[in-house]
C-alpha cells in the first residue's frame, strides 16, 4: 500500500498552525471591516473564459485548468464508454471548459457585473479564499495558497488608494512586522517611461522584464530585453529612469521634467502626487511607504496606482500587492465603466515571515484558557458544572475527561498551552474554594469561582 502524501505546493495546518493563521485573518478581517468593507465568496472554480487572457501571458500559463470526464462521456456511448473504462486509468485530451481560481479579482469583477443592480455603489468587499496556480513550488510559493483581498469598484477617488496603504500599515502594526516597505508606482508613470525611451506599442514586454529585476538583477533584465530586440541605448534610458534618487517628493518632482512632453506620465506623477497629499490630510505620514519605479507588477489589468509590500530581513517575496485597474468589468461584457482599486494579502506569506521573526504572541497558540482538573467521578461531576460557569462568562476552557492521575492532566495543560489549571478535589468542593495555577509562573491560590471569573475577564 502506497504511503499518504500530498501534492506539491499544498500543506495540511495542524491546530497550532491554524491558530497563528486565524490570528493573522481575524487581524486583517478587523481592519478591513474597520475601512467598511463587507465579507463576500466565490466559488473555487469559474469558467475558463472568465480566467483566460485576464492575467497577461505569464499569468494564463499558471490557470489550473479542469478537464471533465462527464463531458467527455456524453459524447461517447456502447462499445466507445467501454473502451474508455478499460483505458480509464491514461489522459485522454479535450476541451476544458472550467478553471480554478487564479486570485479573487477578477471572480470579484465578474460578481459585480452579475449583480451590478443589487449592490450600491461604490461598492466596498473583502475575501478571503484559497486560490490556485500552476507554479514551481518553493519557499514561500505554493499551489495552493490564501489571499485576502480588499477591493473597492465604482469611483476614482485617490481616497481609496491612500486608505489602502493606511490599512496596509495598520495590519503590519497589529501583527507586530514594524521593518517593512509599502512601494507604490503608478501604471501612467511605466507607460511615461516607455515612450520616453521610445518603446510605445511593446509595454507587456517591458513590464514584465522590468517585473523580475528583484529576482534577476539589472544584468538578468538587460539580457532579457535585448534579446526581445530592445536596445543597448534604449536600456541606458530607463535603467537611468529607474535609478533616479531622492525621497519620495523628490523623486516624483525630478519625473515632472522627464515627463515634460508625456501626458500620460505626467498623469502618474499628479496621482501620486494627490495620494501622499491625502495621506497628510489624514494626519499619516509615508514612513514605510517608498515610491519605487521599477515596480511593475506583472498582472496585465492594471491601469493606475499599482501597489507593493516586502517584509525586510526575510528571504521572502511579496506579502501584498494590488492596484487600480479601469476596464476590468468591460472584460465580461458590461457597457458601464467601473473603475476599481484593491489590495491582496498572502496570509502563507505573511505566516512563513511572522514565523521566521517569532512574532506570533503566545497566547494565539492556546485554544483554551483555562483546564478544569479532577480526581474521581465525584469531582469530575462537580467541575462540570464549573466549566459550565466559566464558558457562560465567555472564558475558555475545558475538562479532562478522563478520571487519570493529576500529573497526566496538568501535563495535558502544559502541551497544549492552557494559561490555567482549577484543580477540584474533596476539600474544595465542600469549602467552596477553587484551586487555581498559573501554569505559566507555577504560583497557585485558593479562590471561589466568582472571585477566579472576575479575575480572568478583568
Amino acid at each position: 500500500m502506497e504511503k499518504p502524501a500530498l501534492p506539491k505546493g499544498t500543506r495540511d495546518f495542524g491546530p497550532a498552525e491554524m491558530a497563528k493563521r486565524q490570528f493573522i485573518l481575524t487581524t486583517i478581517r478587523t481592519i478591513f471591516q474597520k475601512y467598511g468593507f463587507q465579507p463576500l465568496e466565490t466559488p473555487a472554480m469559474e469558467n475558463l473564459n472568465t480566467l483566460e487572457g485576464k492575467y497577461g501571458e505569464e499569468g494564463s500559463k499558471l490557470i489550473y485548468k479542469i478537464r471533465s470526464n462527464k463531458s467527455l462521456r456524453a459524447r461517447l456511448s456502447g462499445e466507445k464508454i467501454d473502451a474508455l473504462n478499460s483505458i480509464y486509468k491514461f489522459w485522454l485530451p479535450q476541451k476544458s471548459e472550467l478553471g480554478l481560481r487564479y486570485d479573487l479579482t477578477i471572480p470579484f469583477a465578474r460578481y459585480v457585473v452579475m449583480n451590478r443592480h443589487e449592490i450600491t455603489l461604490p461598492f466596498k468587499r473583502y475575501q478571503v479564499q484559497p486560490v490556485w496556480r500552476a507554479d514551481r513550488p518553493q519557499k514561500g510559493r505554493y499551489r495552493e495558497f490564501y489571499q485576502c483581498d480588499a477591493d473597492v469598484v465604482g469611483t476614482d477617488s485617490l481616497i481609496c488608494e491612500a486608505e489602502i496603504i493606511l490599512m496596509i500599515k495598520e495590519v503590519m502594526h497589529k501583527l507586530n512586522i514594524n521593518k517593512y516597505s509599502v512601494k507604490i508606482n503608478h501604471r501612467g508613470i511605466l507607460n511615461g517611461i516607455a515612450e520616453v525611451i521610445a518603446a510605445v506599442g511593446r509595454e507587456g514586454e517591458l513590464f514584465v522584464a522590468i517585473d523580475k529585476l528583484d529576482k534577476i538583477g539589472e544584468p538578468g533584465v538587460r539580457k532579457e530585453l535585448i534579446e526581445k530586440g530592445f536596445t543597448s541605448t534604449q536600456l541606458d534610458s530607463l535603467f537611468a529612469l529607474i535609478g533616479t534618487k531622492g525621497n519620495n517628493r523628490e523623486k516624483l518632482t525630478a519625473l515632472k521634467t522627464t515627463f515634460a512632453s508625456s501626458t500620460t506620465g505626467l498623469k502618474g506623477v499628479h496621482e501620486l502626487t494627490e495620494v501622499f497629499d491625502l495621506l497628510n490630510h489624514y494626519r499619516a505620514d509615508d514612513n514605510h511607504v517608498e515610491f519605487d519605479i521599477a515596480l511593475a507588477r506583472g498582472l496585465s489589468y492594471y491601469t493606475g496606482c499599482i501597489f507593493e509590500v516586502k517584509i525586510n530581513d526575510v528571504a521572502i517575496g511579496s506579502v501584498s500587492g494590488g492596484g487600480r485597474y479601469d476596464n476590468l468589468t468591460q472584460a465580461f461584457g458590461s457597457k458601464e465603466q467601473l473603475s476599481g482599486v484593491g489590495i491582496s494579502f498572502g496570509i502563507d506569506r505573511l505566516y512563513d515571515a511572522m514565523e521566521e521573526l517569532k512574532l506570533f504572541p503566545k497566547e494565539t497558540l492556546s485554544s483554551s484558557k483555562v483546564l478544569v482538573c479532577h480526581f474521581d467521578e465525584a469531582t469530575r461531576a462537580y467541575a462540570l458544572g464549573l466549566v459550565t460557569q466559566l464558558r457562560a462568562a465567555g472564558i475558555n476552557s475545558e475538562i479532562y475527561p478522563d478520571v487519570s492521575k493529576l500529573k497526566k492532566q496538568l501535563d495535558y495543560a502544559n502541551k497544549k498551552m492552557i494559561a490555567f489549571c482549577l484543580v477540584v478535589g474533596e476539600e474544595e468542593m465542600k469549602s467552596g474554594e477553587l484551586t487555581i495555577k498559573n501554569m505559566e509562573s507555577g504560583e497557585q491560590e485558593k479562590l471561589t469561582i466568582t472571585t477566579i471569573i472576575h479575575k480572568l475577564t478583568h
